[in-house]
């Protein structure tokens, strides 16, 4: 659509909920691990332990990890991952985002638990094969402003749509 203004807002899941709810966005794609409550599913998507392919810092005794700021999502579920496999780790690399994260683990810091969808190149998912596995799930959730319309809005939710269509029929990227 011509003469269409687009405003991108990356924030963390709550905050694009609030939005949303506020009438400030029209549009939210957020990740949710409960059920989704009126949005439509765009993707089933783990979240993984993920090394960079050149430093190898998944060898290392104990092994550095990069976590969340948000402490009570790294103890619940990233942390007691480790644990549960009896791994020694020390925390390496803390973050309020994703980008920080990444970055941590391809500068070689550290590993750090990104979503699969979102693994950096250069870095690769740590499997059972490596002594890691899964972390928790999310769904990948793309929510619309009830009280927002028109062929704009229709249009942007159809190529948000057919974008993850689109990737989920790409084949995955060998490491």
């Amino acid at each position: 659509h011509t003469q269409v203004e687009v405003t991108v807002r990356y924030a963390h899941s709550g905050a694009q909920m609030a939005a949303l709810a506020a009438g400030e966005l029209d549009l939210c794609v957020v990740f949710e691990w409960q059920d989704p409550a009126g949005g439509e599913v765009l993707m089933h998507d783990p979240t993984v332990w993920v090394t960079s392919t050149l430093h190898h810092m998944h060898e290392e005794q104990p092994v550095p990890i990069a976590l969340y700021n948000r402490a009570g999502w790294c103890k619940d579920f990233a942390i007691k991952s480790l644990e549960q496999r009896d791994l020694a780790y020390r925390v390496a690399y803390t973050s309020d985002t994703t980008g920080g994260l990444k970055l941590a683990v391809t500068s070689g810091l550290a590993i750090a638990p990104i979503s699969r969808s979102n693994i950096p190149d250069g870095c690769r998912e740590l499997t059972t094969a490596d002594g890691f596995g899964a972390i928790d799930s999310s769904n990948v959730v793309m929510h619309r402003n009830p009280n927002a319309s028109g062929e704009a809005i229709d249009g942007m939710q159809d190529a948000i749509r057919e974008a993850f269509v689109n990737r989920l029929s790409q084949p995955a990227a060998s490491s």
